[in-house]
């Protein structure tokens, strides 16, 4: 097995990973900046108020995305099998 072909799997799959996250990761950011602020402009320094809202984005994303998110690691995973006869030969 080269090594020019594990780098590609390897860096294949971290792509596939951070597409994965970037929803609710993105979705928790935005939600973070808008309570923070809100809590600067009310001057509510409740630590715990952000908690609930983050998660109800990450919930939300997760229902939206699913599809999305199926089809690609489905997508990878075919590939990934697909491409064991070129690995064996290797």
């Amino acid at each position: 097995m080269e090594n020019e072909f594990v780098i590609e799997v390897i860096s294949q799959a971290i792509k596939v990973t951070l597409m994965m996250s970037a929803p609710m990761l993105i979705g928790a950011l935005l939600v973070g900046i808008l309570v923070s602020i809100f809590q600067a402009v009310t001057q509510i320094n409740e630590q715990t108020l952000s908690f609930i809202p983050k998660i109800l984005v990450i919930v939300a994303a997760l229902v939206i995305f699913s599809p999305w998110m199926m089809e690609t690691i489905v997508t990878y995973t075919r590939d990934l099998f697909i491409s064991i006869p070129e690995i064996v030969r290797r």
